[in-house]
């Protein structure tokens, strides 16, 4: 059996997506061991759920470095004394750097609640209900130099509702996130992802050509 992939989580807040990684591996859905959890927030609660399952925790505190590329060099200190292969960002509030990233090449992460391209930046829930849209969703994509930018892993649609507010939309993209992180993660682990330019290769991808999610559906009918 191969060794568990090792994870190092990067949070600065309640740790919902965390909390779904670590129910995935004592599942045994996810092939991977989260190594550290750590956080730029002291007060975190992130930090609470990742000790409350005996994982280690870090605290790098932002505020005390001259620049980002400094902070970024601590995050790289912590990670590899932790034996860290794949960095998982969930809810981490602070865009990377290339110190990161040359430190963890194509093997940062991170998960976005909109249909990326579509909707980048804070608040994409409100972004989406302001726009009209009729469908949304999750990406887990890989990290490069720009914000929701990389790489596309897995993507999940998920329909907005008449009634949606931003609240209950969150809360119904924040499910399809915690399942759809713990797949990408797994594919990694299992060695099926290939970047090629823009493009995430899946080896076996058995997609269905046919598959589609409409908004409103199409065997919707109106009384005459």
């Amino acid at each position: 059996m191969a060794r568990p992939l090792s994870l190092g989580v990067l949070l600065s807040g309640s740790g919902t997506n965390l909390q779904a990684l670590i129910d995935a591996v004592a599942a045994r859905q996810l092939d991977a061991q989260i190594a550290v959890v750590v956080s730029n927030e002291a007060t975190a609660y992130g930090l609470v759920r990742a000790r409350e399952h005996g994982i280690s925790t870090e605290i790098v505190a932002h505020g005390v470095f001259r620049s980002r590329a400094a902070f970024d060099a601590r995050l790289v200190e912590v990670l590899r004394a932790h034996g860290v292969e794949l960095v998982v960002l969930a809810g981490f509030m602070r865009l990377v750097t290339p110190v990161l990233l040359g430190a963890f090449p194509a093997r940062v992460v991170n998960i976005h609640p909109a249909l990326l391209p579509a909707f980048p930046g804070l608040h994409a829930e409100r972004q989406a209900l302001a726009h009209g849209a009729r469908i949304t969703g999750v990406t887990v994509h890989f990290v490069d130099e720009h914000a929701d930018h990389g790489p596309i892993i897995v993507q999940v649609a998920v329909p907005i509702l008449p009634d949606d507010d931003e609240a209950r939309l969150h809360l119904r993209i924040q499910r399809q996130e915690h399942r759809a992180y713990a797949r990408a993660i797994q594919l990694i682990a299992e060695g099926r992802v290939r970047i090629e330019g823009r493009r995430v290769l899946i080896d076996g991808d058995t997609a269905d050509a046919e598959a589609a999610l409409a908004s409103p559906p199409f065997a919707q009918r109106t009384s005459p």
